[in-house]
């Protein structure tokens, strides 16, 4: 069983190609809503303040990602400390195959860099495909799985919202084009503790 001290828990089931949800553009309205949000009593404490107060090493924060409950999970010398809702990809089932399939990557991934972006809010490059990525994406080519022409894609990141929107992740509805999304408060409590190249986010089914 997790510890999660001062935790407060969300339970909820792309850099510029991310689309506009209700944009005119291709989106997954027929995704259902995922279960509803459930807090505890105690209120928010913001990641900066939980690690001060804790005097947790910062160098040890790391991220988990639940897709199929839509949680992005924070943990600092290996326990969870703090979760937060997320969306993915138009099509959240599967690992990501090739470009243009709408699906989220699944793995084990660092970051490549991080910046605030102009419609996104901050965009945090995730490092796929990564050595992992290639070799699932060859095996899949070598069985026919994969589509001819099709390259294995890139420019997945974590990132917000345009300004005033954050209902978009509330409402726990896919719309990224394989990005994880969360609310522009989220993305600035964790934003500051992504170190390129060293920080690992795990993404699981």
């Amino acid at each position: 069983m997790r510890s999660a001290p001062l935790l407060f828990t969300i339970s909820l089931p792309l850099l510029v190609s991310c689309q506009v949800p209700g944009s005119g553009q291709e989106h997954a309205s027929t995704v259902e809503p995922a279960t509803a949000v459930v807090v505890d009593d105690a209120p928010p404490v913001s990641l900066a303040r939980l690690l001060d107060s804790l005097h947790l090493d910062a160098r040890t924060v790391r991220f988990h990602v639940d897709k199929s409950e839509r949680i992005f999970e924070v943990f600092v010398n290996d326990t969870l400390r703090k979760s937060y809702p997320c969306v993915l990809g138009e099509k959240p089932v599967g690992d990501k195959y090739y470009q243009g399939d709408r699906r989220t990557p699944e793995g084990t991934f660092t970051f490549r860099s991080k910046r605030v972006h102009d419609q996104w809010h901050k965009f945090i490059w995730v490092d796929y495909p990564n050595a992992e990525s290639w070799k699932r994406y060859k095996a899949r080519q070598a069985k026919g799985e994969i589509p001819a022409g099709k390259d294995i894609g890139g420019e997945i990141g974590i990132h917000g919202v345009p300004d005033g929107m954050d209902h978009w992740i509330d409402q726990a509805q896919d719309w990224t084009w394989g990005c994880i999304a969360l609310r522009n408060t989220d993305v600035d409590e964790i934003y500051p503790y992504i170190r390129p190249q060293h920080t690992l986010m795990e993404v699981v089914p």
